[in-house]
């Protein structure tokens, strides 16, 4: 009875609203000799690149046989409108003549501080 099963994935948006994204019926032949043992089998899905960030939300996967349904804990995917960018070249100079001035400031506390005694 556990041989026919149906997997289903998909997503709750942070109103609660569900969207099913896939679903797929399975049909798994067991083996003479392999009857009433335990057995493991993965399935890979992979989701189309996420279009907006309306597409945050916790992904989840389903299995169904019979009555019985098991769901996994989910997934939770934060999409954001720009991904990692790199700083410009005008950061890293900013940040390069702010340590240049620091160092400079330093040296020149330190000289007063000298001449001082």
């Amino acid at each position: 009875k556990y041989t026919q099963f149906s997997i289903f994935y998909y997503w709750i948006n942070s109103l609660g609203q569900k969207t099913s994204i896939y679903t797929r019926s399975e049909n798994v032949v067991i083996p003479s000799g392999k009857e009433n043992k335990t057995a493991t089998i993965s399935y890979d899905h992979s989701i189309m690149p996420l279009i907006n960030t309306s597409s945050t939300g916790t992904y989840y996967c389903k299995v169904k046989w019979n009555s019985i349904e098991k769901m996994g804990n989910g997934v939770f995917v934060l999409a954001r409108g720009i991904g990692y960018v790199e700083p410009s070249h005008g950061q890293e100079i900013l940040v390069a003549l702010t340590a240049l001035l620091a160092a400079l400031s330093i040296t020149a506390t330190a000289l007063l501080l000298w001449k001082r005694k």
